[in-house]
Parts: C-alpha cells; structure tokens; sequence
C-alpha cells in the first residue's frame, strides 16, 4: 500500500467480546455475526490496541490492520491528525443484558501514572434500545467525598446492604436517543436492558469499584481496585445527566450535536433525503444506528447498514450521504 495512492472508505471486521453481562442483540438487533451463546456483550468496531488491531473487512485492502494503515497511510488516513501513532479513537456497540461492574476511568495525567503511554478514557453513550425502567449510574450525589465512598464500598464488601452505595450514586432511568457523556473520572455503570454506541478515546484503563457480588464460574469474584479508583476520581463533578443536543443546520438538513470535547465530536443526522458532510482535511467515522443509505465520497463509495461502522479517511474529499429510507447515523470526528 502506497502512502500516494488514495484511501476509500474502510469497513472493519467487527471483534466481538463475550462478557458475563451480554446478551444477543448485537446479532438479532445491529446484525452481527453472533454464535448461540447468550453473552455477546460487545462489537469493537474500530480498535487500535496491541492485542485488539481492526482489520480491513473487503476491498482491496481487505486484510490489512489499522496499525498498517497508521504508518503506510497516515496522512491519508488521519489528515491534519497525522503526527498521530495510534488511531486516537475507540467505537463500539454495547449490549447490556445486566449491569456491568460500578467503574472509573483516569485521565490523560493520571493514566500515566500507570504507563508512559497510557492514555486516559473520556467516552459517551448514545443509547439505541432501553427496556422500560432500565437505569445507569452516572456520578455521585453531589458532596459525596472519598471517605463516604470507602465507606460505602467496604459495608458492601463485608455483606452489608447495597443502598447504602447506591444511595452515593447518582442513578437513573434512561430512554432510547439519549446521549451520556461520561468525562473521565467519573465514577459510572451501565444497567440491564440498554443497546448503545460507545465513542471513547483509545484506551482500556478501567478500574472496577464494586461488582454487584458477581462471581465467575470457578467461584471467585473478579478483582476490585478500589484505592486506584478513588485516587482517579472526581470528587467535585457530582452528578452527570444526559447531554442537552444542539441544534444546527445547514443549507440542506437539520441535524444535532451531541458532544463537543477535546478528544471527540460527534453528531447526529436523521433524514430521508439527501445531504452532505463537510470535508475538512479530518477523517470521519459513521456509526448507522437505523435505517440503511449510501455514503458517496471522492475516492469511493459504501453501504450504509444498521449496526454497522464506516471510516472515512481525512482523503475522502466530497461526502454525500444518499438514504433509501429513513436514516439515522451518527457522525464522528476529532475536533
């Protein structure tokens, strides 16, 4: 692969992981290719991690890795984000058939604590499907300090009622179209019965503050960090509600800014007619969260289907988005 030679827009065989609080929707809702199991609880759509490379799905660069990419054809690929050695952003689907452990994530600076190259986790949710009464914890009641917390997290340890935690948590119901931005530093867990996108930033640094007493089948709990956890919280940030959407428009269509931060911007577009993106030397990522189209660019064309992710390399020149039916992407890019 030549750096010269122009990028097309790049699908990437999905890497699904089986976790205990999966479930199926990722093949019986996004369409992915699921075994029988019942615990399919996530779709990496695009990762660029030693052990977790995304590999070109068709095309003629079918096969090649996003890390191959990165180097042969960073320009390209990344536009004004070339200096770039790693693909900055994680995305993924989520399938939550039962909550997943009470978790942080550090920041860029704390994250180095742990490694040189550590990178923090800022990331957001953009729910797709949540059953009736499904809930999320997002932040701690305001005033919550760190001894509270301790607290909290040793009676439940020992066997003591779980509302005492709960009661420093901030919680709450959420419906489909919500969107979730969870700062880094943010203590939080997802609940049963909620399908959603997940944009974050390139990193798997996760430290687990309570596991709701699961164990795995050889009897034993997974490990819980809980002095890493409070060292990377913030203390100050109290509760975190769903975004309020922006509303923007250009000459063709309305459409909604969900998130503006330093690592991610992201977007969404529904619509049954035609309309463009603007190009700007960045690349871009969509995410079809319903409903099927067309992307047209300068150096190739792609399907839009439900469930799945397409990159646009910052090359790509002219994007034109041509929907069959009702289309409802969300559009994902660096700031």
């Amino acid at each position: 692969m030549s750096e010269s030679v122009p990028l097309p827009p790049l699908v990437f065989t999905p890497l699904l992981k089986r976790i205990r609080w999966g479930g199926r929707r990722l093949g019986t809702v996004l369409g992915k290719s699921i075994g029988d199991e019942s615990d399919y609880a996530e779709s990496w759509e695009i990762a660029n991690q030693p052990e977790h490379d995304s590999v070109v799905a068709a095309g003629p660069l079918r096969g090649i890795t996003l890390s191959e990419l990165m180097v042969a054809g960073g320009e390209s690929l990344l536009g004004r984000q070339s200096q770039l050695s790693q693909f900055p952003l994680l995305i993924k689907f989520l399938d939550a058939n039962d909550w997943l452990s009470l978790q942080v994530h550090p920041d860029d600076m704390l994250a180095r604590e742990y490694g040189a190259q550590e990178r923090g986790k800022t990331e957001c949710w953009v729910i797709l499907q949540a059953d009736p009464g499904a809930r999320i914890c997002c932040g701690l009641r305001r005033g919550v300090t760190s001894a509270e917390l301790r607290r909290g997290l040793e009676s439940v340890s020992s066997g003591g009622d779980r509302g005492e935690l709960e009661g420093l948590l901030h919680m709450y119901e959420v419906r489909a179209g919500d969107c979730v931005f969870v700062p880094a530093g943010t203590v939080h867990a997802l609940g049963r019965g909620i399908l959603l996108a997940e944009i974050q930033q390139q990193s798997n640094q996760t430290f687990r503050l309570y596991d709701w007493g699961w164990v795995g089948a050889d009897g034993k709990p997974r490990p819980i960090h809980v002095a890493d956890s409070l060292h990377c919280t913030n203390f100050e940030r109290g509760p975190v509600n769903p975004v309020v959407p922006v509303e923007l428009c250009d000459q063709e269509h309305s459409f909604e800014e969900l998130v503006r931060c330093e690592y991610f911007v992201v977007r969404r577009h529904e619509s049954l007619h035609a309309f463009s993106l603007t190009s700007d030397d960045r690349f871009r990522i969509l995410m079809t969260l319903s409903g099927s189209g067309l992307v047209q660019t300068s150096t190739g064309d792609e399907q839009l289907l439900r469930g799945g992710t397409v990159l646009l390399p910052a090359c790509c020149g002219r994007i034109r988005i041509q929907p069959r039916e009702r289309l409802q992407i969300l559009e994902i890019s660096c700031p």
